[in-house]
């Protein structure tokens, strides 16, 4: 077995960043083959059609994947919502477009913070709304291929029956509550 295989394993096994020092420790050879077999390693990397890549970053040096499949690792990888973020892009889903302060006024001040980190996962989109001076919130095609959703009900016709639904929402989140703000 050549260095830069070893190396390739090594860098693979670790799935971090290691130093030229790492490295030569961990192949039980000097630095000098090290440099060589990363050269070897990156170059061989560069003229192969592959996902993945041998990069130098600034703790070392790392076998990660193209920034090319990016956007594959935002739709592979699952997301992790709190139950308070999932709530409030439920709330959004349904009642899509929701001013951001009619939003707030169903789900508290903390749903700004979760606004915000649905727009930043992709799920929400935030426009300003030229009617007032709040932001129209919509979900995104992200959301509904992520939640694998093709259409949602429509609002309801009826303000008693929504009325009705937000008071059964209200008594579950009161009797299932332990307390915290962080679920709403």
């Amino acid at each position: 077995m050549n260095a830069a295989t070893k190396i390739e394993a090594i860098l693979y096994l670790k799935g971090k960043p290691l130093s030229v020092s790492e490295i030569a420790e961990y192949a039980a050879c000097d630095r000098a083959t090290v440099e060589e077999g990363i050269i070897e390693l990156i170059d061989d990397y560069a003229h192969r059609d592959s996902a993945l890549e041998v990069v130098e970053t600034p703790n070392g040096y790392s076998l990660q994947l193209r920034s090319d499949f990016h956007d594959l690792v935002q739709t592979m990888i699952p997301v992790e919502l709190g139950v308070g973020a999932l709530r409030t892009l439920a709330a959004i889903a349904l009642n899509s477009p929701i001013l951001q302060s009619d939003l707030i006024n169903l789900r508290g001040s903390g749903a700004y913070q979760h606004v915000q980190e649905l727009v930043e996962l992709g799920f929400v989109r935030k426009r300003r709304d030229s009617d007032s001076r709040s932001y129209s919130l919509q979900t995104t095609s992200k959301f509904h291929q992520y939640f694998q959703i093709e259409q949602l009900p429509q609002s309801f016709s009826n303000g008693q029956e929504q009325k009705q639904l937000e008071l059964e929402l209200t008594t579950a989140e009161s009797s299932s509550s332990s307390g915290t703000v962080e679920e709403y």
